[in-house]
């Protein structure tokens, strides 16, 4: 089983970048924005954001990149920008920054019944078909559990917290959980079963940072 414990976690950047074309100069949408002061002067964007800071450069001539640095959104724009052009970019940067952080929809997490077939699939896959698991279902948010494994009847609960992780994340944790059915502790013959899934410390990774960031914390057993 996954449990929350502690408070450990990651951060993670994304870089996106924008090649500046040969446009008017773009419009910027003032309805649901605030002022910000950037270098001693106000602009406003379209999306709030608790800091942001704009670094011109001379020898940036028609590339536009912004990437997270902790809690600061950094944007990086030729010099020769105007400050309308400049909210303008601002606010697109973040918006394809939020876009391309926003978690991938796994297949698995639309129903009970296409969760337990990609068990099967995974069992199959890692496991040599041996721990097909007799049910695996969603269940509302445990509180101190990702999921969990009852191997006497051979059924998984998946917390709902994991809808909305990517899918390689929820494999993990799928993987996680079959491998109970083989062994029911957290010694080393559990963990190297559970390690034929490539992406495991990515995903241990992962579920840290985001219950940390959660204000959880998680361990494994």
């Amino acid at each position: 089983m996954l449990q929350r414990k502690g408070e450990r976690g990651s951060v993670w950047s994304r870089v996106q970048s924008a090649r500046l074309g040969r446009t008017a100069e773009p419009v910027v949408h003032r309805s649901k924005c605030r002022s910000r002061d950037v270098g001693g002067d106000p602009y406003r964007c379209a999306v709030a954001e608790p800091r942001v800071e704009v670094r011109r450069s001379k020898r940036r001539t028609r590339t536009v990149t912004a990437y997270r640095d902790g809690d600061t959104l950094i944007v990086q724009i030729p010099a020769r920008l105007s400050k309308k052009e400049e909210a303008h970019w601002v606010a697109e940067m973040q918006r394809r920054l939020l876009r391309s952080e926003a978690p991938a929809r796994p297949p698995a997490r639309s129903s009970d019944a296409t969760l337990l077939a990609r068990c099967q699939e995974l069992s199959a896959k890692y496991f040599g078909g041996q721990c097909d698991p007799a049910s695996v279902r969603w269940v509302p948010p445990m509180r101190t559990r990702w999921a969990s494994c009852t191997p006497i009847d051979r059924t998984i609960r998946i917390s709902e917290r994991l809808r909305r992780v990517p899918a390689w994340v929820l494999d993990y944790v799928l993987v996680h959980e079959l491998a109970h059915l083989l062994e029911p502790g957290h010694g080393p013959r559990f963990w190297a079963l559970v390690r034929q899934y490539p992406r495991t410390d990515r995903a241990v990774g992962y579920l840290e940072g985001l219950s940390a960031a959660a204000g959880w914390g998680l361990t494994e057993d």
